[in-house]
Formats: C-alpha cells, structure tokens, sequence
C-alpha cells in the first residue's frame, strides 16, 4: 500500500484506455467504492492493474453513516473485501444518511447536526474501522436545506468526530462554497474551525448555480472562488492530498490533468503534514428516536407527490435522475424503445414501487423485467419485459467473474465412448435466454456498427447465448434446439442429455459444428469427465 501524496483524479471508465496505455503523471487514483465491489469484469480487471502503478482511494457512497436504521453490514463486508484486495491508500466515507425502513434512497442526505447525530454517527465510524482494521475519514456533503435541531456547525461536528472516533476528515472546498451560498455560512469561518492535523485529504471539484440554489454537480471545471478557498485550506493544513473531483459530463483527459497542475502548482510552497485523529474521546449515549422521525418525514417529502420547496425538489431531482441514469445503463435498448421521457417516468415509478435495501446501484434494476410485466401503460409493448431480460443478463454478464474458457483441444483429450457422459462447466459470464418475442434480432438492431434488420414481425420466438468475449458482452443468436441443448447444460445435465433435449426440438441437430461455435463464444469454462 503506497501513501497517497500530491494531487489525484477520479478514475473514469471513458478514460482507462489512457491509463493502461500510458499512465498519465498523477499522483493517486480515487475510484467509487460501490463501482467496484464486483471480483469480475473490466473495471476490477482495470482498478487491479493501476493499483500498481498508483495509489489508490476508495470513496464510498453507500454506507450512510448517519441512517437510523438502515446501516448495512452485509455492504460493509463488501467493502472490506474490495479493501482487502485493493489495499488503497485511503478509505472516505461521507457524513450523510441515505437508507430508512428498508429502502436506499441513493443520496447523500443531510443530517440534523446535534449531539444525539453525533453520538450515532461516531458509533458507527467506529464500527466501520474496526471492520476495516483501519482509519476512515469523513467528508462533509453539500446541503439544500439545514434542520433547526442544529446545535453546531458542520465544521464543529466533524472535528467533535474526529476526535471522538480517531477518524480523519476529507475537506471539500466545494462543498463548503456551496453550503456558503445556499446558506449564509461562512466557509473560512468553518476552514479556521478545523484544528491543522485531522484533514487527510481535500477535494477540488465544479459546481452549478440556479436560481434556487447552488447544486454540487461534479460536472465543471473548479470555480474561482473554489480555488481561493483552496489557497486558504493550504495555509491551514498544509499540501493535504488533493482530489480533482469531475463525475458528469466527464471531460477529456488532458482536462483533468490541467487542472491538477493548477492544483499542484497551488500547493508545492506548502509542506505535506502529518495528520493525527487519534484521540479518542467517548461520547454519552443518546436517544436517537427524534433523529428517526426526522430521516421518516425527510423520506416521505422525498418520495411523496405533494408539493415540496424548490431546495427540497433538488434533492427529489437527484433521486429521479439517480435512478434514470442507473436503469439507462442497464437497459439501453428499452430506452430507446420507450423515448427518453417515457424512460423517465418509467424509472420513477418503478424505484417507488420496487424498493431496494441494497446500497450497490449496480443491483438496482433487477426487478426491472418483473416490474413492466405488470405495468399497465407498456401494455402496447408486450415483448419490452423480456427485452429487459435479456439486457439485465448483459448488465451481470458485465461484471461476472473472470474465467478462462474452455480450450477446445480440451475436448480432445476426451475418449469419445465417455463424451456424452461429460458436462461442460458454464462460464460465469454466460447465460442462456429465451424468449416468445423476436427479441434478439431487436436487440442486435440497436447496436452500433452492426448491420441486422430490424424484425418485421415480432410475434416470433427467439434465443440467444449471452457471453463476454474478452471485456465486452455480447449476444449469439442460436436456433431452438441449440438453445436448449445449452439451457441444459447450464442447469448441469450432461452432453448426452443436451444432445436428447435438442433432438426432441429438431431431430436434424449435430452437435459437432454447434459445440465448436459455442466454445468459440465463451460458454464454457471447464470439463467434468466421469469418474472411471
């Protein structure tokens, strides 16, 4: 585990090609903790390369220290696998609540900054880096609205659990911008409030103004203002590590290292400091009922249809567009089916129907298939459903684990009088699909720089193999009797009885030139001979 020093930026997938072709000069990686808890598929593959070459941050999003009763341990055993693995330099989290009576609400929400929040609050960073065996540290978050059960400033909270809990803070001066201009606040007020040794790391990142408020957006180049905070932070705490934060719209490169530089240019009159959080002083215990009730009545403004004021729409907003932008990645082609506005509508109602306790967003639309079949008003699209079948097989074949197919000179090997009894070991990364509707010639039609027709008639059954060639997953058409000749095995029946299942399809079906496609497609990953 190398430490993480001088100036770092968000690993983006638009820019791993740069990366692992010619390691662009920075100082450390951040990558989302919840992006990467997958052991398989290409950005785990990535994330394992660079950490090389790198250090590497892992920021997490999901915990959600401050969620009454919502903080979950199976999520944080996911992360200390992936710390396990990665063995990064740094480990954050932020100071927010994000889930209530199992449902995750995917936001960082704010919290009531009082002593009962606290006590609650550093209960759990501690439980969090006893499981990790390390130290955390904890970011402040950009807020729309403030509570009035606030009895101290962010500033003053977070050194209170820092000291509590021997946890580090994660400064962003964007966000204390931001949370100046939505609330009066003064930033160097709260810069000078923090003690110099307790700042582990800082972000730099762009913002959004509206008329109603200033919105944290991650989407731009850092703001003047921002910057002159960032001269102030440096004369408090020193060359702390910092992060040049840039999530949406993701530029170019060559952008981020601009502003790295400028970054790296502020900071080099300034020494690295040693950052202690150590002193841990215990805290009462208080009810945390009131802090319950407020996460309750914060939930349903949230969720409800009534009316709300315009800071509060921003976080309705950031929950919708979440969850849009979540399904859109799965579902690409029903998107398109569908319109982007009816797309819209369609993730709204369905995370308000189908909610999720999980925190890993990349799990979020698994219900989705299930949840058009019994929508009424995609009636008029009766084969969407198992479109989106077919693509949430796509969007887990993504990050399935990693395994070598099948070498066909394996087979070889093989005494053909025992073939039949073998069975072919599945591929994670593969899965057969079936459907009554011309699905996969639909689905083919949507992609880039493929030539297929779009069906003329979709009341027709159709069937695929879905694998993963190399990174990218893919999808092979296949006639009835190949698919369920495949089905078969991938439930773990032997040859012999793929071959019997395919043949009561079409009596005409050979195995041989099928089987040398579907090893060329990936489908197997291993050989179970019979025992002699």
């Amino acid at each position: 585990m190398s430490a993480a020093a001088g100036i770092g930026i968000g690993l983006r997938a638009r820019h791993y090609r740069d990366f692992l072709d010619g390691r662009p000069p920075v100082g450390w990686l951040e990558v989302h903790t919840e992006n990467y808890l997958e052991e398989g598929g290409l950005d785990a593959h990535v994330l394992q390369r660079l950490r090389r070459d790198y250090p590497v941050s892992l920021h997490g999003v999901g915990l959600g220290l401050g969620s009454v009763d919502g903080f979950s341990l199976d999520h944080l055993e996911r992360v200390r696998g992936l710390v396990q693995r990665t063995e990064p330099a740094l480990v954050s989290e932020h100071l927010s609540w994000g889930a209530i009576q199992g449902r995750n609400l995917h936001d960082l929400l704010p919290l009531p900054l009082d002593e009962a929040t606290l006590c609650l609050v550093a209960a759990r960073v501690e439980q969090v880096q006893d499981v990790l065996q390390r130290q955390i540290l904890v970011e402040n978050v950009s807020t729309y609205i403030r509570f009035a059960e606030d009895a101290m400033t962010e500033a003053e909270f977070l050194v209170a659990l820092a000291r509590r809990t021997g946890c580090a803070l994660l400064l962003d001066i964007n966000n204390l911008y931001v949370n100046q201009c939505n609330h009066g606040e003064d930033a160097l007020a709260a810069l000078a409030a923090i003690p110099p040794g307790l700042v582990g790391e800082i972000h730099l990142g762009g913002h959004l103004v509206t008329p109603h408020a200033v919105i944290d957006h991650h989407g731009a180049a850092v703001a003047g203002p921002v910057w002159n905070l960032y001269e102030a932070a440096l004369q408090r705490f020193g060359a702390v590590p910092t992060l040049i934060e840039w999530d949406t719209d993701v530029p170019p490169l060559p952008v981020l290292l601009a502003e790295a530089g400028r970054a790296a240019a502020l900071a080099a009159p300034y020494a690295a400091p040693s950052v202690n959080a150590s002193v841990t002083v215990p805290g009462p215990v208080r009810d945390a009922a009131p802090l319950g009730q407020v996460q309750q009545q914060f939930a349903q403004a949230l969720l409800g249809a009534n009316p709300v004021s315009a800071r509060m729409s921003v976080y309705r907003g950031n929950l919708t567009g979440g969850w849009t932008k979540t399904l859109t990645a799965a579902y690409p082609v029903v998107r398109q089916l569908v319109g982007e506005a009816f797309f819209a509508a369609l993730a709204r109602a369905y995370g308000q129907a189908v909610p999720t306790e999980n925190a890993d967003l990349n799990v979020f639309g698994a219900r989705f298939a299930a949840f058009l079949t019994d929508f009424p008003h995609v009636a008029d699209w009766p084969f969407l459903p198992d479109m989106a079948r077919l693509e949430w097989l796509l969007h887990r074949a993504y990050y399935a684990a990693d395994a070598a197919p099948l070498a066909p000179a394996t087979l070889a090997s093989v005494a053909p009088d025992t073939f039949g009894d073998c069975r072919l070991q599945w591929h994670p990364a593969a899965a057969t699909f079936a459907s009554a509707w011309n699905v996969v010639p639909l689905w083919q039609a949507h992609q880039p720089g493929i030539e297929t027709a779009f069906p003329a008639d979709m009341a027709q059954s159709s069937h695929g193999l879905v694998h993963r060639p190399g990174w990218r997953v893919d999808v092979l058409a296949l006639d009835a009797a190949s698919c369920r000749a495949l089905a078969l095995l991938e439930e773990g029946g032997t040859v012999a009885q793929a071959v019997d299942a395919a043949l009561a399809v079409d009596p005409a079906f050979d195995l041989v030139p099928r089987l040398g496609q579907w090893l060329a497609h990936g489908a197997f990953a291993g050989l179970r001979a019979p025992a002699p």
